[in-house]
């Protein structure tokens, strides 16, 4: 069994928070709120030095770059929120936020997401998975066309829609499972080999 206080630190929080597990109890209230605390605390600390100290304070007050001020202005009104009066004003930062943020990522989630596929989809390799991929494709869309009533052919092709439609789903689901049960069985490890010693 391990001396190491940290390694024991671990372990209570590890055995509190699969205490849930059982039932919701103070143990497991103190694991997660102490969790929250201290990631809190560490991307505050984080956003600080990597964000305003480099991009606001030197920029500002030592490169005496006054352009920096409009969005330190537009910063401090995120804070108008605690404030019901002022609380409006944050709505300026928000909408700046969502506008700039929107042109930027929806080009490149065009170009990786939509783009992207119809470029494999037209693909001039006729093999087996390219047949597949495009009747997946052709069907998926049909399945999600609500123009007309599903009957005849497009009842028949949106019926394959939800196979792969499902199938997506299943793998996805079965992917994020397999990534759970990895999680656990690397708490389990560092119990019974960096706790009891119990293997190798």
């Amino acid at each position: 069994m391990s001396t190491n206080p940290g390694v024991w630190v671990a372990v209570i929080m590890t055995i509190g928070i699969f205490s849930f597990l059982y039932k919701d109890n103070p143990l497991y209230k103190f694991c997660e709120h102490l969790f929250v605390g201290i990631s809190l605390g560490y991307y505050v600390a984080l956003y600080w030095n990597n964000g305003v100290i480099p991009k606001l304070y030197i920029p500002l007050f030592r490169q005496h770059n006054y352009f920096y001020l409009i969005p330190g202005f537009l910063g401090i009104l995120y804070f108008s929120r605690f404030v019901r009066k002022y609380a409006y004003l944050s709505r300026w930062p928000m909408a700046f936020v969502l506008g700039a943020g929107s042109g930027l990522s929806i080009p490149a989630i065009l170009q990786a997401r939509i783009i992207a596929q119809m470029r494999g989809t037209m693909s001039d390799t006729f093999t087996v998975s390219y047949v597949v991929m495009v009747i997946g494709v052709l069907a998926t869309l049909s399945y999600f066309f609500f123009s007309r009533e599903h009957k005849g052919f497009l009842k028949i092709a949106s019926g394959i829609g939800i196979v792969y439609i499902m199938v997506g789903f299943g793998a996805t689901f079965g992917y994020t499972v397999m990534a759970r049960v990895s999680l656990l069985i690397g708490r389990a490890q560092f119990l019974l080999r960096d706790w009891l010693g119990i293997i190798d």
